[in-house]
C-alpha cells in the first residue's frame, strides 16, 4: 500500500529522491515499473504538465494526466489544479537527442491504473484508509485516496455533530482518514464520522461543572446546539444575538448518558477568527464491522454497519 498514497506522501520519501538524481536513476524506476512523485511546474497551453525534474525536461502528456481524460470522463481542471503540488507518475521513457537534452515522458495515468488495480479495487467496506482533502463543495468533500484518486464524503457522513459546510470541518490539503462504506462499479463511497468516537467516548472528556469553548451549529426555538467536539453537541436554552459558526464559552450543568444529552449553559458568545479543524480520531487502522455511537443505557440506537 505504501506506494499508493494520496499525492503528496511519497515526495519526501528517502526512495523517492533517490530514484530522482539522475538518468540512471530514473531509468532504474522506469525498468522496475515503480511509482514516484515530483512537483508539478506548471501546465502548458496543449494541458501537458511539466514536472520538476532539474536535470532534464520532464512531461506528462495531457492524455497520460489522469484518468478519464482522453474520453472527457475527467475535465481538465484535474490537471490545472495539480499545480505547484505534487504529482504522482510512472516513467514511460526517457529520450535524449542529438544535442544531448533529455526528455522524460511521464504517466499519472499509468499510477493510477496500477493504484485502482493493487489497491483500491481490493478495499471493502469498513476497510478504515487515509485520505487527502482536494476539493470542498456544499454537499461534501472530495478527497485523494491513493494516487490523485477521487472518492467523495458527503457532509452527513462528516461528522455526528451537524455543520452548515464541509468547510466548517476540513480545508482543503488536509490529510484525514476515512471509511469505505460502499462502492458501486469503478466508485468508493466514504464516511468519516465512524473515526471521531462513540457518545461516550467524547462525553468522557468533559466534567459537569466545567466552562469549556464551543460552537453554536444549530439554533431552534427550544435551544441552541452547540458543538464541543466533532461527535458532541450539548444544548443550551434559548438566547438572543446569537448566530450560526459564532464561538461561545459554556458551563455544564449536566451530562446524561441515558438520553445521550449535555445541557449546557452560554456563558459568552462572541466572534472567532476561525475553527481548529484539528480532528481527534479514534481509530486511524485496520476494519469496522459495526460502529455504535450510542450508549449502552439509551433506548436510541444510533450505529453503522459496514
Amino acid at each position: 500500500m505504501k506506494n499508493y498514497m494520496p499525492e503528496g506522501k511519497l515526495i519526501s520519501n528517502n526512495t523517492n529522491k533517490s530514484y530522482l538524481k539522475s538518468i540512471s536513476t530514473l531509468n532504474e524506476a522506469k525498468e522496475a515499473g515503480v511509482i514516484l512523485e515530483a512537483k508539478a511546474l506548471m501546465c502548458d497551453c496543449e494541458h501537458n504538465i511539466v514536472v520538476d525534474i532539474p536535470f532534464a525536461k520532464a512531461i506528462i502528456p495531457r492524455v497520460e494526466g489522469a484518468i478519464g481524460i482522453e474520453t472527457g470522463e475527467t475535465k481538465d481542471i484535474a490537471l490545472l489544479s495539480r499545480v505547484n503540488k505534487p504529482v504522482c507518475f510512472k516513467v514511460m521513457d526517457i529520450i535524449t537527442n542529438d544535442s544531448d537534452e533529455t526528455l522524460v515522458i511521464l504517466s499519472r495515468k499509468a499510477a493510477q491504473e496500477e493504484c485502482i488495480a493493487n489497491y483500491i479495487n481490493n478495499l471493502e467496506s469498513g476497510d478504515v484508509i487515509p485520505a487527502k482533502i482536494t476539493h470542498i463543495e456544499q454537499f461534501g468533500c472530495f478527497v485523494d485516496i491513493g494516487c490523485g484518486v477521487a472518492s467523495l464524503i458527503p457532509i452527513d457522513a462528516i461528522s455526528v455533530s451537524r455543520i452548515s459546510h464541509p468547510s466548517d470541518r476540513f480545508y482543503n490539503g488536509q490529510d484525514i482518514y476515512a471509511v469505505v462504506k460502499g462502492r458501486e462499479n469503478d466508485r468508493i463511497f466514504l464516511t468519516h464520522k465512524e473515526l471521531l468516537g462513540t457518545w461516550s467516548e467524547n462525553a468522557e472528556l468533559f466534567e459537569v461543572g466545567q466552562t469549556v469553548g464551543g460552537i453554536i451549529r444549530s439554533i431552534e426555538d427550544y435551544g441552541i446546539f452547540i458543538e464541543l467536539t466533532p461527535n458532541l453537541a450539548g444544548l443550551a436554552e434559548p438566547k438572543d444575538n446569537v448566530h450560526i459558526g459564532q464561538s461561545a464559552s459554556v458551563f455544564i450543568k449536566s451530562i446524561i448518558p441515558e438520553k445521550m444529552k449535555v445541557k449546557l449553559i452560554i456563558v459568552d458568545v462572541f466572534s472567532s477568527s476561525g475553527f481548529d479543524k484539528s480532528l481527534n480520531y479514534y481509530i486511524t487502522e485496520g476494519h469496522i464491522d459495526k460502529w455504535n455511537y450510542s450508549t449502552e443505557e439509551c433506548h436510541k440506537q444510533i450505529y453503522t454497519e459496514f
